[in-house]
């Protein structure tokens, strides 16, 4: 015989009014936000600094999907969505109808953060805190959505330029030849170059922080070695700018000075992208390797026997 659960039709309505429930409360929002929304996509697609905004969404539902099966034990938690959600509508509303001095690319990034909160507030009012948690790195990536400002982007690109130059000139002395700093200028004896803003590498730089931030999550166990990984994206980055830049030197002064203007300047940093990336997988191993240790006895601790006791 088999038994019959009377409560099964029950719940799977329930889970089906939770799942209307919330696609329903999330695509309001998207209708609601459009402009916003379709603002972002339009900067995503034209500007380069912006390109990994069109990532995001992809990436995140794919690693949702991966972990699905963490889907398990779902309840509402209505007093907690419903708070988070008027603290979402509170900001969306307050940044449009309060005084601020802001710039418009200030707007779009709270705009869009209000957005993304707002969905956080809908996957824990429709399937509680606990599934929430389970699946937290999937939900806060989305908040990567959010546009950094003008402001923001301008000083991170001035850093990776600051760092690469400096970062430069250190691999030109490794290898004994000389140079000379002035700012973001390198002389040498028959060659000039400036480091200019676009060899900051800040779109690559984003993508491999991107890059990044999913393997940690998907191949590393120990908070400390994620906290470790993403830690070293930045100098990766930076040793990976310096040494594009001293490649094309070393080509441009002893090989052929178009190679500052040529392919491999203007379309060859996915190589040294690669390049940058292929560190991090050895990085990851390592971590990996580290992060799978047996932790030691402590002395004086009774050691584990398979031997008869008896004996």
């Amino acid at each position: 015989m088999h038994s019959t659960d009377v409560n099964s039709p029950a719940r799977a309505s329930s889970v089906h009014n939770r799942d209307v429930i919330f696609f329903a409360l999330v695509g309001l929002s998207i209708l609601i936000s459009w402009r916003p929304i379709f603002t972002l996509l339009n900067l995503a697609w034209h500007v380069d600094e912006y390109t990994h905004i069109l990532l995001i969404l992809p990436v995140s539902l794919s690693l949702l999907y991966l972990e699905r099966s963490k889907f398990r034990n779902v309840t509402y938690a209505r007093a907690s969505g419903i708070v988070l959600g008027i603290v979402a509508i509170a900001v969306a509303i307050g940044v449009r109808t309060c005084d601020f001095d802001h710039s418009d690319d200030f707007s779009l990034s709270i705009a869009i953060f209000s957005l993304v909160l707002f969905w956080m507030a809908c996957i824990v009012g429709c399937y509680g805190g606990r599934v929430f948690k389970s699946l937290l790195f999937p939900f806060l990536f989305l908040f990567l959505l959010v546009p950094p400002s003008a402001s923001v982007l301008d000083k991170s690109i001035v850093f990776l330029q600051t760092a690469s130059t400096e970062a430069t000139v250190k691999l030109f002395n490794l290898v004994g030849l000389p140079v000379l700093q002035n700012g973001f200028i390198l002389s040498f004896p028959t060659l000039r170059i400036e480091v200019a803003k676009e060899c900051s590498g800040i779109r690559s730089s984003l993508m491999l922080l991107l890059t990044g931030l999913i393997l940690a999550h998907l191949f590393l166990r120990p908070l400390w070695s994620k906290v470790i990984f993403v830690l070293l994206i930045v100098p990766f980055s930076v040793a990976k700018n310096a040494v594009r830049i001293f490649t094309l030197s070393m080509l441009a002064m002893y090989v052929n000075p178009g190679f500052l203007y040529g392919r491999l300047h203007h379309e060859g940093g996915i190589v040294f992208f690669l390049i940058a990336l292929a560190g991090l997988m050895f990085l990851l191993w390592i971590l990996q390797r580290l992060g799978n240790k047996p932790v030691p006895q402590s002395v004086g601790s009774p050691a584990l026997s398979t031997a008869d006791p008896t004996k």
